[in-house]
């Protein structure tokens, strides 16, 4: 690989490279899901040199590692990342699966420099330059754009070490199918989108118990007729309405971080047909048996945590973090540490952010950010204009 133009050949599988050489690059991305890849996008339409580390082993793995089951909660059409729409009819929901070959195809149809198998573990600075480790690996860079993702670390509670070792216990990050569950009860403790599809799924097989929070649901359900009338509203709101710019958008950030997101798919009353039972927080353990808030104990054989995430960013050995864990920053970009952005986080501009359609519009902005003059440093003026990122800049258009 070319360290100074960043360029790399994509098989469709894999990346031609997968384990990664050392180098110096004008910009390193870390992270090769969505986010990462759609800032790729606009580095490259923009002919800036960068190069894409990520930690799976084939690109979409992220995706491909969660359970069997799950669909998105929007359509196709509100799916696609810059340049390229989801390949799947506008109003259908496309599977994990199929949104892991899409991140394939994307970074195949644009020859993104994607190196996987490279997990960074360390991320400081040395002088004026960064220096990402990935082991005992190293890569400089002038420009960093972290694109981890806002699910990072398995949120379980302390008292789960004392639940009694023959009960299964797992986080839903680990939970594919019920296949995995032992003979009984199952009770699964979270109750957002994730708590309550894994619930109405094990309930065919097992007496199943959804402990949490009631959430709320959105108001209408996906797919159906008033879904497909309301949603073009309802992406307005989230990606112009609820931002951090917007009083309404800074109150519901507050309220989206401490009481989780509204039902999509999963209504209460889907769950009750099913037989699944709704109860009250799970507050610790008694006799090695979850204990609920009502005191009650529930004897069941497996505990499912679908408890969310915590940010975990002690990676970054760089003084960004604020008192609650995650990056200060200004829609992406962290003004205390000059060529360090962030990317894919709940909340970094809008409340779609966070989602697949929503993050390429964060992506541009911090593309743009780099390529200013300020940011640009001596990048020959080639790299400048703006380039078709199917093409190397400087190729010829037969």
């Amino acid at each position: 690989m070319d360290s100074e133009s960043g360029a790399d050949v994509q098989t469709g599988k894999r990346t031609v490279n997968p384990v990664g050489e050392p180098g110096s690059f004008q910009t390193v991305v870390v992270g090769g899901s969505q986010a990462g890849l759609a800032v790729g996008y606009h580095l490259a339409r923009r002919g800036l040199p960068f190069v894409i580390l990520d930690g799976h082993e084939r690109i979409g793995d992220a995706w491909r590692k969660r359970w069997d089951s799950l669909r998105l909660f929007t359509p196709a059409r509100y799916n696609g990342l810059p340049g390229m729409p989801f390949p799947r009819s506008a109003h259908s929901f496309p599977t994990k699966d199929e949104v892991a070959d899409y991140l394939e195809a994307y970074a195949t149809r644009f020859d993104l420099p994607v190196r996987t198998g490279v997990r960074v573990d360390r991320l400081t600075k040395e002088g004026d330059r960064f220096v990402v480790a990935a082991g005992d690996r190293r890569f400089e860079a002038e420009q960093v754009v972290v694109a981890t993702g806002a699910y990072q670390a398995p949120r379980i509670p302390p008292f789960a070490s004392e639940l009694d070792p023959t009960i299964v216990q797992m986080h839903s990050t680990e939970y594919c199918n019920p296949s995995q569950l032992r003979e009984g009860g199952v009770l699964v403790v979270g109750a957002g989108n994730s708590g309550a599809e894994i619930a109405l799924e094990a309930s065919r097989g097992h007496q199943t118990w959804l402990s949490g929070r009631d959430t709320g649901h959105e108001p209408t359900r996906p797919g159906t007729v008033p879904d497909r009338l309301l949603m073009p509203v309802l992406w307005f709101i989230v990606s112009h309405v609820l931002t951090v710019k917007t009083p309404i958008g800074r109150m519901v950030k507050r309220k989206f971080r401490d009481r989780g997101i509204p039902l999509a798919r999963v209504r209460q009353r889907d769950m009750a047909a099913a037989g699944v039972e709704s109860v009250p927080r799970t507050a610790g353990m008694r006799d090695g048996l979850p204990e609920l808030e009502d005191g009650r104990v529930l004897d069941v054989a497996n505990v499912i945590w679908s408890t969310g995430f915590v940010p975990d960013f002690r990676w970054i050995d760089l003084p960004i973090l604020g008192e609650d864990g995650h990056p200060v920053h200004d829609r992406g970009v962290v003004g205390s540490e000059p060529g360090l952005y962030f990317v894919g986080l709940v909340f970094l501009y809008s409340l779609s952010s966070v989602l697949i359609g929503g993050v390429g519009r964060d992506a541009e902005h911090i593309a743009t950010h780099i390529a200013s003059p300020h940011s640009r440093g001596s990048i020959p003026s080639q790299w400048r204009r703006g380039q078709d990122p199917r093409r190397p800049p400087g190729s010829c258009v037969r």
